[in-house]
């Protein structure tokens, strides 16, 4: 295992780190803004990128590993390679199954992406579960220049479920337990009520402990919908900066044939009266196309332009999203532009399976918490865009405005609800997707969002038709801490 390693980390020697630095300035600022812990490699296995998040939760400076290999160090007490280092030689596959046995799995939102789970005990203060993310970084060609890495702290979450399994066993123990000393006992009424005295007791403490564990499992739904955008974000990041390397290339051979014919100006000008030197400079000039060139580097330079703005607006929409500043007062925000900048987000999510039709009506600005109806907007989009089947649909966003009211309306041509599951949609843990592919969570946290904007959300389906959600908000916020906490549905 040991000559492997080394064999996959690569001896040392001057990294190549052309194509990786192509993402400059902007990848490193929306790296280190970033709170999901990353690191990046290039192609010889050498950091280029190590966010202040790996700082944070691994221990180990950014000064300390950028510029070598020792991206195995906080996990691994011997040298060996880390899932980035795995999928960037060939038949990746094979060696990620040699280092990490059944514990990996690939992704399926990104081509040739593996994620795994895995503790690690010299981590923190008495070990920590590591959720990590691995996608290949490719240039214009199609070739792997470098690998990028994500990592997700879930122990709380391995916690979180721990004390869930086990609430859900001593509940079941107790159950069993009562029930048959209350069937011993049920000649002594005053025994009997003792009894469920006690046992209702030992429930309110139970539920407590599920609440608790609830709690902690929604702050890991929220973590890991971020960790995900980040790999979307890196994705999307690739073409952009694809096409800009290779106009760059391009108008640097441009450059050197126009110095080149500068140059024959300059040795010819004292003989220009002489014909052969004239012939020659004509002859240059023609070959190397100079018209045109001069016509072809400012369409490049355009191109290279609209390349940059493209991931700035991918970067700040980003931003947009997530809100780094984390601001939770209540402001007034345009819904539309947080609209269009979730649906920009999550676009990697629903591009290859569904047509997003915008049906803007003329609304207000409204008071709320910006990054909290982004969270709610995303989960009804991705939602539906999970409901749709094989073939192409289309999602259509409608928003309107009604006295002090503004409704947006999210609709699919997806598998729909059946009936008899529609009042049970907002309930924590439930979900109607296979196992493993849902934690519940989405749609229960939306409906605590709506709620605690004093709004409603509604929903309309049919199996086989599809489905509408419908949320309806004040456009001015009133602190309102009695609001009803009863589920909202019904027809459209």
């Amino acid at each position: 295992m040991e000559s492997a390693a080394n064999s996959l980390l690569g001896a040392e020697k001057t990294p190549d780190q052309a194509a990786l630095n192509l993402m400059g300035f902007e990848l490193s600022q929306f790296l280190d803004s970033n709170p999901v812990p990353t690191f990046v490699i290039n192609n010889d296995h050498v950091i280029t990128h190590w966010n202040k998040a790996c700082e944070h939760i691994l221990g180990y400076s950014s000064a300390s590993m950028v510029q070598t290999r020792r991206q195995w160090v906080p996990f691994y007490r011997s040298k060996r390679p880390v899932l980035a280092d795995l999928i960037i030689g060939d038949d990746s596959e094979r060696h990620i199954s040699e280092f990490y046995s059944q514990k990996y799995k690939g992704s399926q939102l990104i081509k040739g992406a593996y994620e795994a789970d895995d503790f690690f005990p010299n981590l923190g203060l008495s070990g920590l579960w590591i959720h990590f993310t691995a996608a290949p970084l490719y240039n214009s060609k199609g070739e792997i220049v470098g690998a990028i890495e994500s990592l997700e702290d879930i122990t709380e979450r391995r916690e979180a479920e721990s004390a869930l399994r086990q609430a859900h066993d001593n509940l079941e123990n107790l159950v069993k337990k009562r029930t048959a000393q209350l069937a011993a006992d049920i000649r002594q009424r005053e025994t009997v009520e003792h009894e469920l005295i006690r046992r209702n007791t030992e429930l309110t403490e139970l539920n407590a402990q599920l609440s608790k564990a609830q709690e902690q499992l929604l702050q890991s739904e929220k973590l890991a919908s971020i960790g995900q955008l980040a790999a979307g974000v890196a994705h999307e990041i690739n073409n952009p900066v694809g096409y800009i390397f290779s106009n760059f290339g391009t108008l640097e051979n441009y450059m050197a044939s126009l110095f080149q014919m500068l140059q024959a100006y300059e040795e010819s000008e004292q003989h220009i009266s002489a014909p052969e030197v004239t012939a020659r400079l004509k002859q240059l000039r023609d070959q190397i196309e100079l018209d045109f060139l001069k016509e072809d580097i400012p369409v490049l330079m355009q191109q290279s332009k609209e390349g940059i703005v493209r991931v700035r607006k991918i970067v700040q929409d980003l931003k947009d999203f997530s809100r780094v500043d984390n601001n939770q007062e209540w402001q007034w925000a345009n819904l539309h532009q947080g609209i269009d900048s979730t649906l920009n987000i999550v676009n990697n999510e629903i591009k290859y399976k569904a047509d997003v039709i915008k049906d803007y009506g003329p609304i207000p600005d409204i008071e709320c918490l910006p990054s909290q109806i982004n969270q709610v907007i995303m989960n009804l989009v991705v939602n539906a865009s999970h409901a749709i089947g094989n073939e192409r649909g289309t999602i259509r966003i409608r928003t309107t405005v009604q006295d002090d009211t503004v409704s947006l309306e999210v609709s699919d041509t997806g598998c729909g609800i059946p009936k008899e599951l529609v009042s049970r949609i907002f309930d924590p843990f439930f979900t109607t997707k296979p196992i493993g592919k849902g934690t519940g969570l989405g749609l229960s946290l939306s409906y605590g969002i709506v709620k605690k904007h004093n709004g409603q959300i509604l929903v309309s389906s049919e199996a086989g038709k599809g489905s509408v959600f419908t949320i309806v908000l004040p456009i001015t916020h009133v602190d309102n801490s009695s609001s009803s906490h009863s589920h909202e549905s019904g027809e459209q």
